[in-house]
């Protein structure tokens, strides 16, 4: 695959705002608000990450998924986990096959070779099922056998899974929940958005979406992220609120040089997003939960007072200079 050339760059530079903006207006005819969870997952497939998305049954993660797909051309596949899942089902298993009286083996690809994998209630799939994802992952390949697959371009796992009905499920360990770009969360919608969502798929037809971006346009996006410049004291700053959850009051663990990294990269693409050219300190502190909540962990007191993630690291923000 050839690289975009600096012309082509700057064309899509352009033009970025009008694309994001057709995207989310193609999503927008059959997912209702969400808004906030919608620009946390076009954050995430613009810095070329993936994303754990967290909400109660029922409020569209899987249609907001499947919808993403349609509209930027890429290809999809749903993985149901269970506790029965075997990681063979998920990264695809070796077959025999006879030709000319002669037994061959063959890979059969399983369906993580997709552009956009989402792992439906990943924590109900075993330890063992969780790890065929890790490699996938971080090296955007699969080994089987003795051959190194390489996973389509772009590739994306975007995972679901369900903060209620904790039995039966196996929580992600911290190894592979800092492989996930960010955490996601989606809210119920307000009574005026769930009006709408009851007329719209009540009626006789059910909204249709349209490809609205090629393959070829995200992957120059991807590129044109990275080039989004960030002053060297905004830079210090993201640094400064990474290291201060590792000794910071309430929180047992910290989060990695990983989430320094996300954190400055989806800051980026937040930027990119909203239409300018540099990254604020409003970047900054927009993706410091959707980067860091998964990435910490509570103490004891702060879990049996009820403190969450979210409020711990948003009292960081607002603390480190």
């Amino acid at each position: 695959m050839t690289e975009p050339s600096q012309t082509d760059l700057s064309e899509t530079y352009r033009n970025a705002g009008t694309i994001i903006s057709s995207i989310v207006g193609e999503v927008g005819k059959v997912i209702v608000g969400q808004k906030d969870a919608l620009e946390d997952l076009l954050i995430s497939l613009l810095s070329n990450g993936h994303a754990l998305i967290e909400s109660n049954p029922g409020l569209g993660k899987t249609l907001m998924i499947n919808t993403l797909s349609k509209a930027m051309d890429l290809s999809f596949n749903r993985i149901q986990c269970t506790p029965d899942l075997m990681p063979s089902d998920i990264t695809g298993t070796m077959i025999v096959e006879e030709h000319a009286g002669e037994k061959q083996f063959r890979f059969e690809r399983g369906p993580v070779f997709a552009n956009i994998v989402l792992a439906d209630e990943i924590n109900r799939a075993s330890p063992k099922t969780q790890s065929a994802f890790l490699e996938a992952m971080q090296e955007k390949q699969i080994t089987a056998g003795n051959e190194t697959y390489k996973l389509d371009v772009p590739f994306f796992i975007l995972a679901t899974q369900n903060p209620i009905e904790m039995e039966g499920t196996f929580p992600l360990p911290e190894a592979q929940l800092d492989r996930f770009l960010m955490k996601v969360l989606m809210t119920y919608p307000a009574p005026e958005e769930e009006r709408v969502i009851v007329e719209r798929y009540t009626a006789a037809s059910e909204p249709d979406v349209q490809r609205v971006v090629q393959k070829d346009v995200l992957l120059k996006l991807q590129r044109l992220v990275r080039q989004v410049p960030i002053s060297d004291e905004l830079t210090s700053h993201a640094i400064n609120i990474v290291t201060a959850t590792r000794n910071w009051n309430n929180l047992e663990y910290g989060a990695s040089p990983r989430a320094s990294i996300s954190l400055i990269l989806t800051s980026k693409a937040r930027a990119l997003i909203h239409g300018r050219n540099f990254v604020s300190s409003e970047d900054l502190h927009a993706m410091a939960c959707p980067v860091l909540r998964h990435r910490v962990i509570l103490t004891f007191e702060a879990e049996r007072t009820g403190t969450t993630q979210d409020q711990v690291i948003m009292e960081i923000t607002k603390g480190v200079k």
